[in-house]
């Protein structure tokens, strides 16, 4: 899974080395890192409802490579973007508050900052089930504003970025219409 993951990365950096990223190479660099980086982050999301529709296992044991390569692909994006800034943090900084596109993007990394940090088994000894499930459903919100980054990053054809926004809702009802079905039904109580 991590080979497979990491190949676009690779594929990147040699084209970058070959100067076949075209005119803007910054520009193409931080679109397929953020593209890669929602995409990882859905597919890891869509595992357990596929898990669920389909009685496969396989989709339980691939869940956190994915979402581990998408914070991988995600913090790759914020440097190559930080690259582009020449590293200047207070003109980063000035970007992040005065455009709601960056503000978002960057506060999707910051949530999945520690779900990554927090991946490991050890993280749920230590923090103990429940709050470790509870810390990790900020991937929701990590990956709605991803979306929404993605959306008003892009200026012309957005046809993608709906694709990824609906494929993101569609998950987010998956989970919704899970949780209804697990609510015990409540009986009417007789009065009297």
């Amino acid at each position: 899974m991590y080979v497979g993951g990491f190949l676009p990365a690779l594929i990147l950096l040699g084209d970058a080395l070959s100067g076949l990223l075209g005119a803007d190479p910054i520009k193409r660099a931080t679109h397929q890192t953020g593209q890669l980086a929602i995409i990882l982050l859905l597919l890891s999301l869509a595992c357990t409802p596929l898990r669920l529709l389909t009685g496969w296992t396989w989709p339980a044991r691939v869940r956190k490579a994915l979402g581990l390569l998408a914070f991988g692909y995600a913090a790759l994006h914020f440097g190559i973007y930080l690259f582009d800034q020449n590293i200047l943090l207070l003109a980063v900084g000035e970007d992040i508050v005065k455009r709601p596109f960056i503000t978002v993007g960057f506060l999707a990394l910051l949530l999945l900052a520690p779900l990554a940090w927090t991946s490991t088994r050890a993280s749920v000894k230590r923090l103990g089930f429940q709050r470790w499930t509870r810390l990790h459903r900020l991937v929701y919100l990590a990956a709605a504003l991803g979306a929404l980054h993605y959306w008003w990053g892009v200026k012309q054809d957005r046809t993608v970025p709906t694709l990824l926004a609906a494929g993101l809702l569609g998950l987010l009802l998956l989970r919704l219409v899970k949780r209804a079905a697990k609510k015990p039904a409540t009986r009417p109580t007789s009065s009297g």
